[in-house]
Formats: C-alpha cells, structure tokens, sequence
C-alpha cells in the first residue's frame, strides 16, 4: 500500500469530423426508401420521487465497487441461474437495482474515469487503456470528497488502472500494486514478453481495503474497491474451478462473490451504519455474442449494459427501470453523502425523481480504431432505442430486440436521424493516444489491451466497418494465445497472415516482430518493423524497436537515422539510450558519453543508462569503470541481461574468470537462450578447461545465434568446439 502518486496531464484528443457529420454522410449514403414509423417515447420509470428527503440521508460512509469485465444479466438477482452470487444478490434484494444501466466505453479505463469524474469520455479525454492520462484540472469524486475531509483509499487488481493514467487524484491511499513482473527491453534480447501477467486476486483486494476500513473507523470515508477476476483469461481458483470447469467465466464472477463476502457480510448483517454502497462494473463481456468473444470491438449489449445496485439506509428497495448512467453515479455518490454535486456534470443523481433524469447517453467503443485503423464506433442510445454509427449503421429496439438481432436502420431511417441529433458535436473524432513505454504496453497487451499506431483516414467504408474484420480479430486473439502457450512459430506465420490481409494493422507489427526478436530471427524482425514504417503505422515504441534491432543486427548507422529524430522529445530516455549505444557501436565514443552523462544527470537512477554507460567503458577498456556501472544498474534492477553480461566482460579483463562466469550464470537464469552470454561464457569455460560446460554453451550458442552479425562469432565458436575434441 502506497500513497498516491501525481496524476500527469493528459493527452489531447485531436479535432477532426464531427460525429454529426459522419452520421450525415452515413445517412445520405443509405438507400432511398420509405422511412418506417419514428421511434416512440420511453415509458416514465417507476422509481419513487427523492426517497432520500424522507428517510434520512445523507450517509456518513461511501464505497464504490466496480467489478472488472461483469455482465449485467450473469447475476442470481439478474435471472441467472447457473452462476452462484449470493452475497450480490443479497445486496440487490436490499438495495435498489437499475435494469437499464449502461456504460459509455467497453475497457476499463475509460469507463471508470467516466464513473470517477461524471463525464462523458469525450469530455474527459480518456478513450482507451493506455495513451490517455486524466487530466489534472479534472476534479473527480474522490478529490471533491477529499477536500470535503473524507478519507479516500482505492484498491486495484490490475495495471489499466495504475496510478500513472491519472485515476490516483485525491485518494490519501492509491494501492495498485498489482504483483507484476518488470518487462525490460535488454540490450541484445530486445524481445521481452507482451504476454507475461498484470493483476491480482479480488480476495487480496478485498482483505487490504477491509484492513483500511477498520483502521480509518473514526473518519468520514469513501473507499473506492476495484476487482479483474471475470476479466479474460478465465481462471477461476477452487471450488471454482471445479464446479464451473465448463464455464470458467461464470466461475470467476462466482468466485468474485466469495471474495467481498467477508466486506458486505458486516454491512448486509448490519454491523455497519451510515454507509452508501454503490455496486456496478466497468463494462461487460461478449463471449461470442456477435461474433465477439471478449470486449472492446463492438458495443452491444453485453459489453455495454452493466449491472448497477445502490444499497443505505433510505434508499428505497426494488427494482427501477430508467434509464441509468456511469455519469449519475458521481453526482448520485455526492448527494446520498450531503454534497452538492456540480452543477455543469452531465449526470443526474439517481436519487432525485424521474422526472429530473435524462433518457439518452452517448457511447463509444475505440478499440479496434486505435489498435487496428479500422471505423471508430460512436452511438447514443434514447429509452429502449439505440443508434450505432459506423459505416454499416445499426440501429436496434432494445425492448422487442434485447439480442440486437433485427437492424431497423434501413426501415426507420428517421428514427435514426432524430437519435444522430442527441449525439453531442463537441465529441470531435479522430482522438490521438499519447506514447506509453514499452513495459505499459507490454503489461497492457498482456491483458488482452493491444494498442498500437495505426494509419488514420478521412474517410471509411463498409470494408473497414469492425462486422467485416471481424475474423481477423478473431486471429489476432489466437495469435496471443499461441504466444502465450510459447507456440512461437504457428503464432509468427499466423501474425504474417494477418498482415498480408490487412497491412494497416500496427499491433500485430508490434506482437510479430516482438516474437522474431524472441525467436533470434532479428534480420526477420528488423524487415517487419521496416515494413510497418513504410505503412506509416509505426509508432514510437517499435521506432525505438527498430533502432535497437539495427544496432544488433550490426546496422548501427541506420539506427542513429531512426533514433535521432526521436531524441527531439527530452523526455523519450530510451530513445536517448539506444541512440547512445548505437553511437558506441560506431566508436562515436565522446558523443555516447555526452548523451548518457546528460541522462544520469537527470535521473541517476537510470539502471538503461548504467547499463550502457559500462558497455562504453568495455569498448574504451576501462574494466573498472565498466564494474562500476554494471553493478549499479543490477542494484537498481537485478532482473537485468545486459548489466550482468557487461559485468562478466568487466570481470574477466580484472583476471577474475570464476566471477565473470558467475555472472553469465546469473544473467543466463533470467535468459537462457542469449547468444552473447552464451558465447562469452563458452569460450571463457574452454579456456578455463571446463570442458562440459564449455559444450554446453557452445552448442547452445549456436542454434540460437543467427544472422550475418554472428557469422564471425559462429565460426569461433565451432573452432572452440573442435578444440574441445568434439
């Protein structure tokens, strides 16, 4: 558990056609026909008139759970059968549940800033999991509360809510640490996993928030407890996994339940008093539904629709079928605690009356967009009637058509006209993701969140419509799979599929050129990442991919040409440091010094900077020196290749062979399969007359080592190995 961090600014959203406009032309491109009837009113809600006024709020307590990746019909108190959720379901049987709430992005990110600020995403800027940070002008619930004497904690289970992105702001206590694995890209083995793991369990959650509770008992306090488990892969613990082995999704919501158990348990029981609890999830899930077997493509119901409970004294129990909103939830929380919400926030307290409360909300859904360069999705949905607006428009009857079977668009073009004009003209298109580092993106593709550059057009077409790429979502998904499971080559010729369907796509550059360098086929990944900057899809990360890749692969000139023009950005120190090793290659070696000197200077606790700083000082044959740097990068981060295989160079030249082969050792734990080390070590063993050791190495060394930059290197090897008798 940690304080909470700054929040930086975030990235603006560039300016481009206004949605109106591109429903205009949508509409204008559509066949000529007779328009069917206009879309009728909503029927007026059921819910009580300010139930609040009469039974006594405010509440002196609020909590705010969001469960990550949840459906709003996979719930007992939701008709759900086969899931086992009893402690939720007794909270709606005591609470009150909203059937028609909905959420206003599909990832998670952007729907909990939604929840946390009241606004929409186009208005607080966040529109995907990483690239996007809050802005810090942007007061959220947990500031207001926070400067109103509350104390504020979070507690998250994954890394798309990591301080970092903004979301920390006004909590005394932001605990996101989530039990990652650092993902480093090493000098030489540049290839780090997209797809290592990047949450933790809703019951390790649930245990720090309740220590948090109890021991801030004498304070006003609002606790915000965030849960990933339903979230893709589906991996229930036992008895979970046991009862739900055909169902693994339904057994992560079922084991979610178990875990607030031993938090709702004392507030359900009434153990606890003056508490406001609010209860919803940030978006749902697909599983195949429409051909989508996750979230994030399309924004249907069952990534859209959420289940949203409020549960306190006062608040009036039974079920509300207006419609309800991430956007209320802000000013709803306020009001039930005696703040007065802003009045500028687009969101009504569901607490005041139904005549108050708004009937359309806007939505969008910019995965496959921002990942993939296809057609943006943006919709707005009005009562029961729900506009999506791509190239191929939907438009649906949610109450004669809960499945969104039956497109209407054709026959009520109308109807869809009346719906285009709720679509705010201040949500401009397209947005522009800021650069995450390598590590954000790696831990974000691990979780299914892919992100890459991708070319933007001025106009498109049905065959850029997400319902026709569908099937290649699909393979980008098997893909990761394959990875995952280390089916390193069926997932690169499948990433080579992709890419000879659809050249645009600048993830897949990203995972295919991340599993060459992984594969030691760095000559292969070198022409992809090239391939991806001719298609104008490289992004900064695989720019600074490339130019590391250069530099391994002996092309150091061509490095310093891809490095240079992204060292123009002063903060870009990973640029700077393939850049200075790439001048090192080249015996630049006064200009490398300048650059890496300047970097430790800023920060020097820069383990990348040490790091290069003793490959330099090996290249100058200053051993000592090299030590030095070595060592203090490993102290920074022990996890490392480079600084240990620098270390073992420094070591070997100060006569110390045994030392130099323990630190190839070390680095070999943490990869075993680096051609350098490999070498280093094996030539060092045979010199030493470690015989097995030697062959060991050396033979491993030469099925890994492949290109024209280890020609040189292969043929030492085999001359070593023939002195060896072998």
């Amino acid at each position: 558990m940690r304080p909470a961090r700054q929040a930086r600014s975030v990235t603006a959203a560039l300016p481009g056609c206004l949605l109106a406009a591109v429903l205009a032309a949508v509409l204008a491109a559509a066949p000529e026909i007779t328009a069917g009837p206009e879309s009728t009113a909503a029927p007026e809600s059921t819910a009580a008139p300010d139930p609040q006024r009469a039974k006594g709020l405010p509440h002196r307590h609020a909590i705010l759970i969001t469960i990550d990746t949840l459906r709003a019909d996979t719930l007992g108190f939701a008709g759900d059968s086969k899931v086992k959720t009893p402690i939720l379901d007794r909270l709606a049987d005591t609470g009150r549940v909203f059937t028609g709430a909905h959420a206003h992005a599909v990832t998670t990110l952007p729907s909990h800033a939604s929840i946390l600020t009241g606004l929409y995403p186009f208005q607080h800027g966040v529109r995907h999991n990483g690239g996007f940070v809050l802005a810090d002008d942007i007061p959220t619930l947990s500031s207001v509360l926070q400067a109103e004497g509350f104390a504020t904690a979070a507690f998250v289970a994954a890394f798309p809510l990591d301080s970092r992105f903004g979301l920390d702001r006004g909590f005394d206590v932001y605990d996101d640490e989530v039990g990652t694995q650092e993902i480093s890209a090493q000098q030489h083995d540049a290839g780090s996993s997209l797809f290592s793991y990047s949450e933790r369990r809703g019951d390790e959650v649930v245990e720090q928030a309740s220590s948090w509770w109890r021991a801030n008992r004498d304070q006003r306090r609002f606790l915000w407890l965030h849960l990933f488990d339903p979230h893709a892969p589906y991996a229930p613990p036992e008895p979970f996994r046991s009862r739900f082995a055909a169902d693994p999704y339904r057994g992560e919501v079922s084991a979610v339940d178990a875990f607030l158990a031993p938090l709702l348990d004392r507030f359900l029981a009434g153990g606890e008093d003056a508490t406001f609890i609010t209860f919803t999830s940030d978006h749902g899930e697909s599983l195949g539904e429409h051909g989508e077997a996750t979230h994030g493509l399309f924004a249907y119901e069952p990534t859209l629709a959420v289940p949203l409970v409020l549960w306190g004294d006062g608040v009036d129990q039974g079920r509300d079928d207006r419609p309800a909103r991430h956007i209320d939830l802000m000013p709803t929380i306020l009001e039930a605690l005696g703040e007065e919400p802003a009045s500028s926030l687009p969101g009504r307290s569901l607490l005041r009356s139904a005549n108050d409360h708004p009937k359309e909300s806007f939505f969008e859904a910019l995965s496959a967009h921002l990942d993939y360069g296809w057609a943006p999705l943006r919709g707005v949905l009005e009562g029961d009637r729900k506009l999506i607006v791509l190239p191929i428009p939907e438009l649906y009857d949610l109450a004669e058509d809960p499945n969104e079977q039956a497109n209407l668009f054709v026959r009520e073009r109308s109807a869809a006209q009346a719906l285009s004009r709720l679509i705010p003209e201040e949500s401009d298109w397209p947005p522009e993701a800021g650069e995450i580092s390598k590590e954000d993106a790696a831990r974000l593709h691990s979780l299914g969140y892919l992100g890459g550059q991708t070319a933007k057009k001025q106009r498109y077409t049905a065959a850029d419509d997400p319902k026709t790429l569908v099937e290649l979502d699909h393979k980008v998904a098997r893909l990761a799979d394959l990875a995952t499971r280390g089916q390193t080559q069926p997932a690169i010729a499948l990433g080579e599929e992709i890419l000879e369907a659809r050249p645009s796509m600048g993830v897949v550059y990203i995972y295919l050129s991340t599993l060459l360098i992984q594969a030691g086929e760095l000559d292969r990944a070198v022409e992809v990442m090239t391939q991806a900057q001719r298609e104008g899809v490289a992004g900064r990360e695989l720019l600074r991919q490339l130019g590391l890749s250069l530099v391994n692969t002996g092309r150091a000139k061509e490095a310093v040409e891809i490095l240079t023009p992204l060292t123009e950005e002063a903060s870009d120190l990973e640029a700077r440091n393939h850049l200075a090793l790439a001048l090192t290659y080249l015996g630049r070696h006064d200009e490398a010094d300048t650059m890496l000197r300047g970097l430790l200077a800023a920060d020097p606790e820069q383990a990348r900077t040490h790091e290069n700083l003793s490959f330099l000082a090996i290249t100058r044959e200053h051993y000592g020196e090299a030590r030095g740097h070595a060592e203090k990068a490993l102290e920074i981060d022990p996890d490392l290749v480079g600084p240990w295989n620098n270390l073992g160079i420094a070591l070997y030249n100060l006569g110390l062979s045994t030392a130099a082969v323990d630190a190839w050792r070390q680095a070999l734990e943490r990869a075993p399969d680096n051609p350098d080390v490999l070498l280093n070590m094996g030539l060092v063993e045979a010199q030493s007359g470690n015989a097995q050791s030697a062959r060991q190495a050396l033979l491993r060394f030469l099925e890994r080592a492949s290109g024209d930059v280890y020609e040189s290197k292969r043929q030492q090897a085999r001359k070593a190995l023939q002195q060896l008798g072998d």
